[in-house]
């Protein structure tokens, strides 16, 4: 293994961990009233909504798709008797359709920011970046994980980058389980490790804002006003 693979795949993630954790507590000490989604809903609905629908849920099944496929033991799965086969089905055609949303949404949002003039001309290089980098995450893993598996690739990420992410979250990093990854998965941690290091200076610092208290609020009542009695009122 020579000094390039352990620096990528041992020192590389711990740097950017840190600077994740260390970003997120200075970001928020700094610079609350810029904690936000920054949103211009106003300026343009239309793609908005189908952009961040598909993109946020697409998101989110991709999210807890990595939880069962990265953070869960292969013999778990044994133990349920949950097969090989059973598995990779699900994680392309599942795993897959979720990663289509994601690609799909996040596509309509780069065009409506790049290519709608209000939205554009209020954006800064800030979001576009973000943008940008979250894409090429989400592309790379999306091609990688279907595209090689659905080509008859026997990869099985799940003995070893999932083993090689479990050591690093207990600080016992095996850097050679990822030295012979294939190049797309690889290219897919890479970015998304650098992404965690600049994920505290960008819009998506408000994903640990989700407005929770909104499912508890109570309704607000909004009284309809009768333009004739207004006028009397006014001129009364």
């Amino acid at each position: 293994m020579s000094f390039l693979d352990y620096f990528l795949w041992g020192v590389f993630p711990y740097l950017c961990l840190t600077i994740f954790v260390v970003g997120h507590i200075y970001r928020y000490n700094v610079d609350q009233f810029g904690w936000s989604a920054q949103s211009s809903e106003f300026l343009e609905k239309k793609q908005l909504k189908w952009g961040s629908l598909l993109f946020h849920w697409g998101i989110i099944f991709v999210f807890f798709g990595h939880i069962a496929g990265i953070l869960v033991p292969k013999v778990i799965y044994d133990t349920m008797g949950i097969s090989d086969h059973m598995y990779h089905f699900g994680a392309v055609w599942f795993g897959g359709a979720a990663g289509l949303a994601t690609v799909i949404g996040g596509f309509l949002l780069f065009l409506r920011r790049s290519g709608t003039r209000r939205v554009r001309n209020t954006s800064n290089p800030n979001a576009m970046f973000t943008l940008i980098i979250l894409g090429a995450v989400v592309l790379v893993g999306f091609t990688a994980t279907v595209g090689y598996t659905a080509s008859g690739g026997d990869f099985d990420y799940r003995t070893t980058i999932g083993p090689w992410f479990r050591g690093l979250l207990i600080f016992s990093p095996k850097p050679e389980l990822m030295v012979g990854a294939p190049y797309g998965f690889q290219l897919h941690v890479f970015l998304a490790f650098a992404l965690f290091a600049v994920w505290p200076f960008t819009r998506l610092v408000h994903v640990w804002s989700l407005p929770l208290e909104y499912l508890g609020r109570k309704y607000i009542v909004y009284r309809k006003m009768n333009p004739q009695t207004t006028s009397k009122e006014n001129r009364g």
